[in-house]
């Protein structure tokens, strides 16, 4: 019963045949790594003074406050502004007065289609620069517009997936429209979309890099300034920024899969239809 209907399960000479395929896969990876390492050490690559930097605790502490602070303040700070940014919009555009729900289609796509660099040097440039609120904001303000444009979408589509039987029954027992987007299909929705607001905080993240180009604080900035204080570093400044990128990436992939899990996930809608099953029944009328 637990087996799958599309295929038939394999037998022990597949099953061995595979895990021969992944042993030699880990393999190759492994040499490929180990001769990454060694052609690194030829070239000079992992000389402790072109690394010394990434173990001092002053230039670490630069990093670490100054780099993925900032860049973790600018994510966080841009993706509640998009949430909020896409609530509206997004209920916008499931409204029943048409001029509103051209506006706000017309403001959504515009930002989609948008790029997110070409935003940022156009905010920073009209009202960034001078006595504007400069490059931190700029790229926050870009990274609202362009993430809280996405998440329109993913609102509208959660609320439409709601099944159509839970706001007809709203509608029944006299609540108006506003409260049942507000007390019944928005609750519902979130949880179907909860997966995508969180990988949108992934992107919100990365995109944080971008802001490189009009000198905003954050870890590509004090990486350039890292590899123009210490010449020929360029590989190992990279490379460090890279894993804090992914590593802080993990953190935010294990905590979505937690709440997935924890709230959508296939064991809470099973604890909930066991429930359903084995709550008494009553026999008065």
């Amino acid at each position: 019963m637990s087996g799958s209907v599309l295929f038939d399960a394999p037998g022990p000479r597949t099953v061995a045949r595979h895990r021969l395929y992944t042993v030699l896969t880990v393999l190759g990876v492994l040499a490929a790594l180990v001769g990454l390492v060694f052609f690194l050490d030829s070239e000079g690559e992992l000389a402790y003074a072109k690394w010394e930097q990434f173990v001092t605790p002053k230039y670490v502490e630069v990093i670490l406050v100054d780099g993925l602070l900032k860049t973790l303040q600018m994510a966080f700070t841009s993706i509640i502004f998009a949430v909020v940014f896409g609530v509206i919009f997004g209920v916008g555009k499931l409204s029943d007065h048409r001029p509103v729900r051209w506006a706000c289609a017309l403001v959504v796509e515009f930002f989609r289609a948008v790029p997110v660099l070409l935003l940022m040097v156009f905010i920073f440039f009209t009202w960034g620069v001078g006595g504007g609120f400069g490059p931190y904001w700029s790229v926050v303000l870009a990274l609202t517009l362009y993430n809280g444009s996405v998440l329109a979408e993913v609102f509208r589509a959660g609320v439409l997936a709601v099944p159509k039987g839970q706001s007809e029954a709203a509608y029944a027992i006299g609540m108006r429209k506003t409260q049942v987007m507000t007390l019944v299909l928005l609750p519902q929705a979130v949880k179907i979309m909860l997966p995508a607001i969180i990988s949108q905080c992934v992107v919100a993240l990365k995109d944080t890099s971008l802001g490189y180009y009009i000198i905003a604080p954050g870890l590509t900035y004090i990486g350039k300034a890292m590899w123009t204080e210490f010449p020929g570093t360029h590989l190992q400044t990279a490379i460090v920024l890279a894993l804090l990128y992914i590593s802080v990436n993990l953190v935010l992939t294990f905590i979505a899969t937690w709440i997935q899990k924890r709230f959508v996930g296939e064991r809470k809608q099973l604890e909930v239809g066991m429930t359903a099953l084995t709550a008494p029944t009553s026999t008065t009328p």
